[in-house]
């Protein structure tokens, strides 16, 4: 399948890569079919990729591991809010934020409570919203990418 993105031009997607949101993501329920696209040359070297929706190809989201900036990151989460992903394990979860990144690089924030769950088998995924105060919608991350990349 070719998609023409805003971000990436035109790409190819082969059809084992497309993931499902039967649901769709918070704010954009209509948008169901979505990729992740890596490219080290839009990202940071923090391992940020895009997911990117194949109905909409204006829309592209920087994604990344919240493991990277919060190691000890794991909300505990309803399991009917998973459902839409269909059958989660340990093995075959992958757990994303959104990375915002606005024109001053130095206020990049990833969204802890709504994370994304992947279900790497089924290819199915959904958006959840974690209760609670312990983790922040903005929780900054600039500083932590630039001591990795120190080695700190």
């Amino acid at each position: 399948m070719k998609v023409n993105t805003r971000v990436f031009g035109e790409i190819d997607i082969e059809e084992e890569k497309i993931l499902t949101f039967p649901a769709g993501i918070i704010g954009f329920p209509e948008l169901t079919q979505f990729t992740l696209i890596h490219d080290e040359e839009k990202g940071t070297g923090a391992g940020i990729r895009w997911l990117q929706s194949l109905q909409e190809t204006g829309f592209a989201m920087p994604v990344m591991d919240p493991l990277v900036v919060k190691p000890d990151y794991n909300p505990e989460v309803n399991d009917e809010l998973l459902e839409p992903a269909g059958n989660i394990t340990a093995e075959n979860m992958l757990v994303l934020v959104t990375v915002s990144v606005p024109a001053d690089v130095k206020l990049m924030t990833v969204n802890l409570r709504g994370p994304i769950i992947i279900n790497a088998d089924e290819k199915k995924a959904c958006q959840i919203i974690v209760d609670g105060d312990d983790y922040a919608v903005k929780y900054p991350i600039y500083e932590i990418l630039q001591a990795r990349k120190a080695g700190v």
